[in-house]
């Protein structure tokens, strides 16, 4: 066994079951406390890992000596990344023979940075892609190795979205280890004039706005579905929107222009709430909540 893998989301999974037979350690974040209890949840990859019969460890901090201490011990040849969560010193990657090989979600230079694919479709793009990398000391800065692209769906969200590249990702770790390990593989530098950044997203990014075109927000409602979640403050209260599609229909931004399906006018077009949760209620139809709510056509519901 010749790898370290290091990944935390559920992006992640695929590669490290592909790539399980020659992986020696999985590096993960910690157990993070989830849920209604705040039970402590262990991440995806630790997950699949332990099932997988693989030996995990879950340091709070890489960049701390005793763990480069551990990996240069190990001697791999080869560190695979994604969606791991912190950025590894130029240590830790110097103890691999041919480095830290990253995959990440987006086409590089483009969308460097922690949430390529909920940019992405947040931007109104309709094509994206996973680019195979060769690690350095910036943030997606390394040379590229290989790219692979992807239509975005019309209606895709960024949970659909992930778990498709996810799959791609997979494909190309699988395609491309073997030949990276026998140090025969091309590596081309990035174009950094081109570059773009994907920061963190923040929960105060999901919430919808009238005020903004529907095309628009409705890319943000698909962004942010299922995490964090898209919401928008109405007159009956704060209302979270579980599945929705974009309507040409117009009228006076914040109106219901239909009742079934629950239609609102937001700013050059509408949107139809599908499915919504509304606060302290479970998740129903949008025609549900209409009914329970006693909407009526015309009514401003923001």
């Amino acid at each position: 066994m010749s790898l370290i893998y290091f990944g935390t989301g559920s992006f992640a999974v695929p590669a490290l079951q592909a790539l399980a037979s020659q992986i020696q350690l999985v590096v993960t974040q910690p157990d993070r406390p989830s849920g209604r209890g705040l039970r402590m949840q262990p991440s995806p990859v630790k997950q699949a890992a332990l099932d997988l019969g693989l030996e995990v460890a879950t340091p709070e901090k890489t960049r701390a000596p005793e763990w480069a201490e551990l990996f240069e011990s190990l001697k791999p040849e080869a560190l695979v990344v994604a969606s791991y969560g912190q950025i590894l010193s130029q240590r830790v990657l110097d103890s691999a023979k041919f480095g830290g090989i990253n995959l990440h979600g987006s086409i590089l230079p483009e969308y460097r940075g922690a949430a390529p694919i909920q940019r992405s479709i947040l931007h109104g793009d309709d094509l994206t892609g996973i680019t195979l990398m060769q690690m350095d000391k910036g943030m997606d800065t390394g040379d590229i190795i290989e790219i692979v692209t992807t239509p975005i769906g019309a209606d895709e969200t960024y949970g659909e979205l992930q778990d498709r590249l996810a799959l791609i990702a997979a494909e190309l770790a699988n395609a491309w280890v073997p030949r990276i390990l026998e140090g025969k593989y091309p590596r081309t530098p990035q174009d950094s004039t081109r570059a773009t950044i994907a920061p963190k997203i923040e929960k105060s990014e999901a919430e919808l706005s009238i005020e903004r075109d529907a095309k628009g927000e409705y890319a943000r409602i698909r962004a942010f579905l299922p995490s964090p979640g898209p919401f928008i403050r109405t007159q009956v209260g704060t209302m979270r929107i579980s599945s929705a599609k974009f309507s040409g229909m117009a009228g006076e931004a914040g109106t219901i222009l239909e009742l079934n399906p629950l239609t609102v006018a937001f700013r050059d077009g509408s949107i139809q709430f599908l499915e919504v949760q509304p606060e302290g209620k479970k998740r129903m139809s949008g025609r549900d909540f209409a009914n329970g709510a006693r909407l009526k056509l015309g009514m401003r519901l923001v």
